[in-house]
């Protein structure tokens, strides 16, 4: 039978075996823990950073986009006034050479179809001429009678006309006022563009700016 002494230092250092293997074991799973702990946050920080990267590119891309957007408006918008200003200028051109040309051999047969073309649409059988005082001193019965006989051509209705005793109008063209004085179709010049202006900044859209006719505008 071994002393006791004997068996206490045998059972401390078996205690102490114990110990180290036990401290050594919590080391390694603390080790252990540790790395994949550091993984983990280096997995965390690297998505948390690709998606700050990706965030950003889409914020860069956005504000690209933006930007090109707001560039594209812009130069479409200066097209867009450059055009219309084009046309607004060719269609003040008109308008003053028309003015010119009242002192012209051929302007009382422009007076005339715009005086048949008053008479076609107020469809009435008789009505007064009005004119500006240029235009009055060319407005002949001869030029009215011819107007007449176009209207009977077109229309087959007969119409009377004569020269207004009223004011003289203070702009180019005519106005027919129907016998009874509550209908009149106003053909002035401005009138006459107003009414027509879709139409002629269509032609001269696509005179000016394409190169098919057959685009519009």
């Amino acid at each position: 039978m071994k002393p006791p002494i004997e068996d206490n230092a045998a059972l401390l250092m078996g205690i102490e075996a114990d110990a180290h293997d036990e401290e050594q074991r919590v080391i390694r799973e603390a080790e252990q823990q540790a790395a994949e702990k550091r993984k983990y946050a280096r997995k965390k920080a690297d998505a948390l950073l690709e998606e700050a990267r990706q965030r950003g590119r889409r914020q860069a891309d956005t504000i690209l986009r933006r930007a090109a957007s707001a560039a594209d408006l812009e130069a479409k918008r200066r097209v867009m006034g450059f055009r219309a200003q084009a046309v607004q200028d060719i269609l003040d051109r008109a308008e003053r050479k028309l003015q010119a040309m009242i002192d012209r051999p051929e302007y009382p047969s422009i007076l005339r179809r715009w005086i048949t073309e008053a008479a076609i649409g107020l469809d009435v059988d008789a009505a007064e001429v009005s004119a500006s005082q240029a235009e009055r001193a060319l407005i002949t019965d001869d030029l009215l009678a011819q107007a007449a006989a176009e209207v009977a051509a077109r229309t087959g209705q007969q119409v009377s006309l004569r020269l207004s005793e009223g004011r003289p109008l203070s702009f180019q063209g005519v106005i027919l006022t129907a016998a009874s004085g509550r209908i009149a179709f106003n053909n002035q010049v401005k009138t006459r563009m107003s009414r027509n202006e879709r139409e002629i900044r269509r032609l001269v859209y696509t005179a000016l700016f394409t190169d098919n006719p057959q685009e519009q505008p």
